[in-house]
């Protein structure tokens, strides 16, 4: 009878884990890169939606956000808290992301209904229609006003922590999150104003 493989994570008793899985954040401190998964997946998924990636596309990019940090974490210097410097990985891939062709050209479409519906439907209604809003005002945001109201309002982040992740002065990040506030209000009162007329 064949023994079974054994699971990646298991070593022998004493013997130090392989580079490549524990990377040293601060000096003192050591970090497993599952810990980090564990940790900043569901931020990562959350930051990349509000982003401006479609859900279809949420996991792959969330992969490549990830695939990003196990090769960039032992440059990581500790002048910001990771979550701040994940985010900044979540920007750039998400905006090389959006920038593909085949991305550029995709045209979504609403999803088919399966089935009845829960006795909740009209909260999942009211929830995923608020979802879309969402999005599509973020849509009219440049990706440095995005970026900050995210980061601000949505992820609630101090203000010096979103001008780390952008990597903009702070009176800068405080300038762009008043813009973006004005622009989505505005276009929040567009929306109100259709659907009343």
């Amino acid at each position: 009878m064949k023994t079974p493989a054994p699971l990646i994570d298991q070593k022998p008793a004493g013997e130090p884990q392989s580079e490549s899985r524990v990377c040293t954040l601060h000096p003192g401190e050591t970090r497993d890169l599952r810990e980090i998964f564990t940790t900043y997946a569901p931020f990562v998924w959350r930051t990349l939606r509000h982003l401006g990636v479609a859900d279809s596309d949420v996991d792959d990019v969330c992969q490549d956000v990830f695939v990003a940090v196990h090769r960039k974490i032992a440059g990581f210097e500790g002048r910001s808290s990771l979550k701040t410097w994940i985010y900044g990985i979540c920007l750039r891939v998400s905006s090389d992301h959006r920038r593909l062709a085949h991305v550029r050209r995709e045209l979504p479409v609403a999803e088919v209904s399966q089935g009845t519906m829960a006795p909740t439907q009209f909260d999942d209604v009211e929830r995923s229609q608020a979802r879309q809003l969402l999005a599509s005002l973020l849509d009219e945001l440049d990706e440095d006003k995005r970026a900050v109201f995210v980061l601000y309002e949505i992820e609630e982040l101090s203000m010096k922590e979103v001008a780390e992740a952008v990597e903009c002065p702070l009176q800068t990040a405080y300038s762009r999150l008043h813009a973006a506030r004005k622009l989505i209000l505005e276009a929040a009162e567009r929306v109100r104003s259709k659907e009343q007329a």
